[in-house]
């Protein structure tokens, strides 16, 4: 067998491996506020942003509208987002943050902490694998 072939010299194992392992650690903590990763995440550009097409949380997240529509309906049924079409275009899908999708944010505060704990790096190698991970991202065509 080729070298290039085998599973332990492939880069996109370990982050695959990894990022599972991750979001495994966030259910265990989101599901006392059902909610799942994606969800969470959604939320998160949510609290930035107050108000954001749906496109363009598409591209902050990487995530397809297949992906999206789901996880944006079952957050519009939980009261957290409101979806509005767009009074210039009607193709044009909004999302509104709610007053309980602000008083979220409050009880999630520790979410980040929490993890934190579970991770078994230093603030300096986790800046670090921040930074490669996202130079990977940046490169996308």
């Amino acid at each position: 067998m080729k070298d290039n072939l085998k599973l332990e010299n492939q880069l996109c194992f370990p982050l695959y491996a990894c990022s599972k392992e991750i979001v495994k650690k966030y259910k265990s903590i989101l599901d006392k506020f059902d909610l799942t990763y994606t969800q969470y995440i959604v939320m998160m550009v949510m609290w930035e942003e107050k108000e954001i097409n749906v496109k363009n949380l598409g591209d902050r997240l990487y995530l397809d509208s297949g992906t999206l529509t789901p996880v944006l309906k079952k957050l519009e049924s939980k009261n957290f987002i409101k979806r509005t079409r767009s009074d210039l275009d009607e193709r044009n899908l909004k999302l509104l943050l709610t007053e309980k999708g602000i008083k979220l944010m409050d009880k999630v505060q520790n979410v980040p902490n929490e993890i934190g704990k579970c991770i078994n790096l230093s603030k300096d190698e986790a800046l670090q694998l921040y930074k490669l991970l996202y130079k990977i991202l940046d490169n996308k065509e």
